[in-house]
């Protein structure tokens, strides 16, 4: 087995990582309209919350997007070469990646790029025994943020992987420069591999984000235990609750937390007041047909190729040259 013992991370120290955290919280709550960016979800316990949603009846997404990549990574498959790389753009689990590498010859490497030092320690221990033979690399990094991708895959093609419907997470002008960024990273002939949400009807994708069981709503209010953990607030989560609704003028489900009550919170020292029924505006999360995403594709430089979906029609697989 060869897998990077330590995790790389390049030249962030954990005190930046903090301190990035509390700027994003204090300006994200001194704005006319509260929010927080939706990546600071995913500490310890965030990850282990949306592991729990995957599996929801309600959340549709993850199964849906497994079973198109189930009847797709043959295809996908046999376009790599042998000194190619797979390189994973917010891995998390790296759970649907195993649905390529168990076709991938194991001279492809695979490098996992995530902001959880957590979700990727677990999948370091699991790849490591599924995959022996194949070197295996992670990076503590903010995907949008990463200057390099390491040198170990210069030999041959890198080929991109984002699944999940992470691009959602990101205003369409957003995601086009994130593409665009992906396509500087990936480099000379690097292809894209890419989840992405459909539109459909507005109660199958509201009750994906508010499940009957909660466990979106504890996810939601997850953030404000890790506000309250890491930078001294004081948040009374039983005073906020989840909303999720369906934004049709931008074409992207909205979660906020709702405060019960007018009520003055603090982080770090600061107090920011909320009145009874204010929000924190948490996540985006936009749908595209695939037309339409296969023109944000080709305006941020990439030529759209294949594109898979499943019978229903709730999710499409793109690939991009």
């Amino acid at each position: 087995m060869r897998y990077v013992s330590t995790l790389d991370r390049l030249s962030d120290s954990v005190s930046k990582v903090d301190d990035e955290f509390l700027l994003a919280v204090i300006n994200g709550l001194s704005g006319d309209e509260k929010s927080l960016p939706c990546r600071y979800f995913y500490d310890a316990r965030g990850s282990e919350l949306f592991e729990e949603i995957t599996g929801l009846p309600e959340y549709y997404p993850t199964r849906t997007e497994a079973a198109i990549l189930s009847e797709c990574a043959p295809e996908i498959a046999r376009s790599f070469a042998n000194d190619d790389s797979l390189v994973e753009f917010g891995s998390g689990s790296s759970r649907k990646t195993e649905i390529l590498l168990d076709l991938l010859p194991d001279s492809v490497g695979y490098v996992a790029i995530d902001v959880s030092d957590a979700a990727l320690v677990q999948a370091k221990e699991r790849l490591g025994l599924r995959y022996a033979k194949r070197t295996l690399r992670s990076i503590v990094a903010d995907f949008s943020e990463l200057g390099v991708l390491p040198r170990a895959i210069a030999n041959g093609r890198a080929v991109g992987f984002f699944p999940g419907s992470t691009i959602g997470n990101f205003a369409p002008r957003q995601a086009s420069r994130l593409l665009a960024h992906f396509k500087r990273l990936l480099g000379p002939g690097g292809r894209l591999i890419i989840g992405v949400d459909l539109k459909k009807d507005v109660a199958t994708l509201v009750n994906a984000y508010d499940d009957a069981d909660g466990i979106t709503a504890a996810f939601n209010l997850n953030v404000l235990s890790r506000i309250n953990r890491e930078l001294a607030g004081t948040f009374d989560t039983t005073a906020f609750s989840h909303c999720a609704l369906y934004n049709e003028d931008q074409g992207r489900i909205e979660m906020h937390l709702v405060s019960e009550r007018a009520q003055d919170v603090a982080v770090a020292g600061r107090i920011f007041h909320f009145t009874e029924g204010e929000t924190i505006h948490t996540e985006n999360s936009y749908k595209y047909s695939v037309s339409e995403f296969r023109a944000l594709a080709a305006a941020a430089g990439w030529t759209a190729g294949r594109v898979w979906t499943d019978r229903n029609e709730l999710f499409s697989v793109h690939e991009l040259t």
